[in-house]
């Protein structure tokens, strides 16, 4: 049986230009680099970048990151001012940014829980919703 998630890793083609992004703009915590590659976490989440030919998903594929309400204006000014692109607009629940990282795959900074998406879902559900 599973008892939840282990790691994350990505596929970087700059390893220096990801573990800047990640670390300096994202505030993961560095615990290991290498000239392939980096240990990173993030609260309880081990995240490694990992230097390969790279090639992002293209469709809504995405990994999510939590952040505070409180945090959220500051943290999307910084990575707008650092020129960070963005792939999707915002259009559920909670403030959401959907920006890609310097290697193209897809990232949400999201405020919210599970909870609060299902709350929502019960006063605007999605086409044919179940909810258990």
């Amino acid at each position: 049986m599973l008892n939840g998630l282990n790691h994350i890793t990505v596929t970087v083609k700059d390893l220096d230009e990801s573990f800047i992004f990640y670390v300096d703009l994202l505030g993961m915590k560095p615990h290991a680099k290498w000239d392939k590659g980096a240990y990173l976490s993030l609260g309880e989440l081990w995240f490694c970048l990992s230097c390969d030919e790279v090639s992002p998903s293209q469709d809504y594929t995405h990994i999510a990151f939590d952040v505070s309400c409180s945090n959220f204006p500051l943290l999307q000014s910084q990575l707008m001012a650092a020129g960070v692109a963005q792939w999707k607009q915002n259009s559920s629940e909670g403030d959401s940014l959907y920006i890609f990282d310097p290697n193209g795959h897809k990232l949400e900074i999201h405020v919210g829980c599970l909870n609060n998406r299902l709350d929502s879902l019960k006063i605007k559900p999605y086409k044919s919703l179940q909810l258990f």
